[in-house]
């Protein structure tokens, strides 16, 4: 029950973000998207690189969750293609991977506002963890937005 009532204190406050989750495991995008939607989130769903790019060039979402092992385009290369378009440059994109940091340091210099570890989502601390690296990032991305609406 604890762990239903850390998810529910996310409603209460956050506003209304849309996230694109780029996932190709449909049980870890299940799982992420019940963690989203409990936190008031709106998700999208892309379960490939050519589907993320699409989705994201169409919604223009609020945040990217990207996974970095994906079927057709790998992860890196989404990454550099949405940070190379002028229409999802600003969007901030948080990198999803099963393995260890040792690749954090190369997605940040490429662009990327944040790294998970995957395997973080199996307990409700890491899914907090990953709750607050959101709110973060689209705290510090919202004067971007704004800037690129006035421009």
């Amino acid at each position: 029950m604890q762990k239903h009532a850390n998810l529910v204190r996310w409603r209460t406050g956050v506003p209304k973000a849309t996230i694109l989750l780029v996932e190709d495991s449909k049980i870890q995008r299940m799982q992420s998207e019940r963690i989203l939607s409990k936190a008031g989130y709106t998700v999208l769903n892309a379960n490939d690189g050519e589907q993320a790019l699409q989705l994201a060039r169409a919604n223009l979402p609020d945040l990217i969750l990207l996974d970095m092992l994906l079927p057709k385009l790998g992860g890196e290369q989404v990454l550099q293609m949405l940070k190379a378009d002028a229409a999802t440059a600003h969007i901030p994109v948080i990198a999803l991977s099963g393995l260890t940091q040792s690749n954090e340091a190369k997605l940040m210099q490429a662009g990327a506002a944040g790294y998970f570890e995957k395997s973080r989502f199996e307990d409700s601390m890491g899914q907090e963890a990953l709750l607050n690296m959101l709110q973060r990032v689209l705290r510090e991305s919202k004067p971007t937005k704004q800037a690129i609406a006035g421009a």
